[in-house]
């Protein structure tokens, strides 16, 4: 078994030269990404943060299975009859950026999960994402991947989320207006502040759009050869989209499903392999790609199922699929079609990649791309035929009938079935991840909504 990817500690001389060249930061947040990817930590003066670097944190080994709303799962077995014990975190390298929309004094940085013995925590996601990177460094293949990522600004109005009204005209659209340009402009100076911050943490930070809703937009990340790195960033940028948003009195969502009536927000991931001489092993004059493209595909498209309980990981979730929504509901491949799952963008030869589909934007990135890569891995390892691409409507091509799991409990019960699953992120893993989200899908169930009384308590 190789050494794992993110098995990577930042040396302590980086704290050194961080704090030298930042001598006025005295507030530092220390964060991990558990299963359900909600950034947690704490924070620490600037003169503890070099023995983190040198020796690693103490924290709880019982935070990694805590559901998205920060309660225990004792089902896992974490808690209670683990004396709710400590493990190590130690930092990412690189990831020790300042924090400007917290003000000039500071900063961040992200962590990982190990064993008190030193050895990678199976339960930390971004380890489980090296595990799986791994396992295509034996093959020759380093991930090529970029992430984009659609949300949601909103005012909160008698707390509910509207639309985001304009910065520079107060004005609140009721319009679609995909790629217009006039709601990005009235929104300029979030989205200059926006830049500012990536630009501080070193997040690649491109292009935008205004998306397929009011209040809806869509920036991307810059591809890398370097699967964990690039995920880092998006982790990074989630968290600072959300923290500039509320100094501009606005709230940022990354919710799948915010508004019934209109889009849901995905995470689409694009991903090539660059083969041992740092080719893309993708490249090819045919649009469809290399055999070791169509390979990568077949391997997507047969664990595109019992894969949703990540790309789909909570009960709102499975609110954005319907057909013709631009969020794929169906198993299906194609070149230069947006209705399709994985699609092969149009592009030149040297560009040629696949893009992921269907995640939702709430989907924890360690894990859709962990997901998603071991698929590409499986297919390649077993040259696995995807089946011909999908011309035309993919919501009514032929195979779209095999529906993928359309809602929590039919997802969850697929991933923790699954022997793929077991193996390519490991049993122990997949075993607490279904637990955690069968609890939390239990304590969502228990709830009576606004809804219930609506329907239920003049006509059951």
């Amino acid at each position: 078994m190789p050494a794992i990817s993110s098995n990577k500690r930042a040396l302590a001389q980086e704290a050194e030269d961080f704090f030298a060249a930042n001598p006025d930061v005295d507030a530092i947040d220390i964060i991990f990404t558990n299963m359900c990817g909600v950034p947690r930590g704490k924070r620490l003066r600037a003169h503890e943060v070099k023995a983190v670097y040198q020796s690693g944190r103490f924290l709880p080994g019982s935070v990694l299975v805590v559901d998205i709303t920060g309660r225990d799962c004792e089902e896992t077995g974490l808690v209670w009859e683990d004396g709710d014990a400590d493990r190590y975190v130690y930092p990412v390298p690189g990831t020790l950026v300042p924090a400007p929309w917290l003000g000039p004094n500071a900063a961040q940085f992200l962590t990982s999960f190990y064993e008190l013995d030193g050895t990678p925590n199976d339960l930390d996601p971004r380890h489980v994402l090296g595990a799986v990177i791994d396992g295509l460094a034996e093959q020759g293949l380093t991930p090529v991947v970029a992430v984009e990522l659609e949300f949601y600004l909103c005012d909160m109005e008698d707390g509910r989320p509207v639309p985001a009204r304009g910065q520079l005209t107060d004005h609140r659209s009721t319009d679609i207006q995909v790629y217009g340009l006039r709601e990005m402009e009235d929104l300029k100076p979030f989205f200059d502040e926006l830049y500012e911050a990536c630009d501080a943490q070193d997040i690649p930070l491109e292009s935008g759009i205004s998306e397929y809703a009011p209040g809806q937009f869509e920036f991307t990340l810059r591809h890398k050869p370097d699967a964990l790195r690039a995920t880092d960033d998006a982790i990074m940028y989630k968290r600072l989209v959300k923290g500039v948003a509320v100094k501009h009195g606005m709230e940022a969502t990354f919710m799948a499903k915010p508004f019934a009536e209109t889009a849901g927000s995905g995470m689409h991931l694009h991903i090539s392999m660059n083969d041992k001489d740092g080719n893309n092993a993708f490249a090819s004059d045919n649009p469809e790609g290399t055999p070791l493209l169509r390979h990568a595909i077949g391997g997507m498209k047969s664990m595109l199922a019992e894969s949703m309980a990540i790309f789909a990981p909570n009960a709102n979730s499975f609110r954005r699929f319907k057909a013709n929504s631009y969020a794929p509901v169906a198993a299906t491949w194609g070149v230069n079609n947006r209705t399709v799952s994985l699609r092969i963008p149009a592009g030149s030869p040297a560009s040629r990649h696949v893009e992921h589909r269907i995640c939702g934007a709430d989907a924890n990135p360690y894990l859709a791309m962990a997901a998603v890569l071991a698929a590409q891995l499986h297919g390649i390892r077993n040259q696995i035929d995807p089946g011909p691409p999908v011309v035309g409507n993919g919501y009514e091509a032929e195979g779209a009938d095999i529906r993928l799991p359309n809602h929590w409990a039919a997802a969850i019960e697929a991933f923790e079935t699954s022997a793929l699953m077991q193996d390519y992120l490991g049993v122990r893993f997949v075993q607490h991840y279904a637990t955690v989200k069968g609890v939390e899908m239990a304590r969502f169930m228990a709830e009576v909504t606004e809804l219930d009384y609506a329907w239920y308590l003049r006509n059951a």
